[in-house]
């Protein structure tokens, strides 16, 4: 198979399924927002020592090609593939991680500034494309396409988890959450 097609040459690609669409639509922008933080995750990745947040990161990417295929999939006239959706098992292990970082930092008293060490760096930049992604499925729901709540919930969490973990990579690395504070 060749990874060239040309079909896209004009703007125009296929969702699963096959129908065409322009690449500018607001289910594209949707799904290649996820992949974006997927590549952004894949980067994360590699500034994190703890075994357990590899696993759970590399889950993460797993379950973020699940909601990417969701949303590249025009479900208008067909049912939605079992297993191609977001399980409340899946919002529920985001949860369960969020509390197992909590729980070995201190608590949060003031803003805190996106930095610190590299890895909690880019757990910021993950947490903010994190978002923008779900902006993304937020504006493809205003068009009129049917989202599953559970996607939006899982992107919503998977934020939280990020700056979470922000936090912890930094305790991590024994430096300090760099503070806001107003001049």
């Amino acid at each position: 198979m060749k990874i060239y097609t040309k079909t896209g040459d004009e703007g125009m690609t296929s969702l699963v399924g096959g129908q065409r669409v322009s690449k500018c639509c607001e289910r594209l922008e949707s799904y290649g927002t996820m992949d974006e933080l997927n590549s952004h995750v894949g980067v994360l990745i590699t500034y994190c020592g703890d075994a357990s947040d590899v696993e759970f990161l590399t889950d993460v990417q797993g379950n973020l090609f699940v909601v990417g295929g969701y949303l590249a999939t025009d479900n208008s006239e067909k049912e939605v593939r079992q297993g191609n959706i977001v399980t409340d098992e899946m919002i529920a292990n985001v949860e369960k991680e969020i509390d197992r970082l909590q729980a070995v930092l201190p608590p949060l008293r003031l803003f805190i500034l996106p930095g610190g060490a590299r890895g909690s760096a880019y757990a910021h930049v993950c947490r903010t494309v994190c978002r923008r992604a779900e902006r993304a499925v937020l504006r493809l729901s205003e068009t009129g396409v049917t989202v599953d709540a559970k996607v939006t919930a899982y992107i919503n969490r998977l934020s939280d988890y990020f700056f979470v973990l922000a936090r912890k990579l930094n305790h991590d690395c024994s430096v300090e959450d760099v503070v806001w504070r107003r001049k």
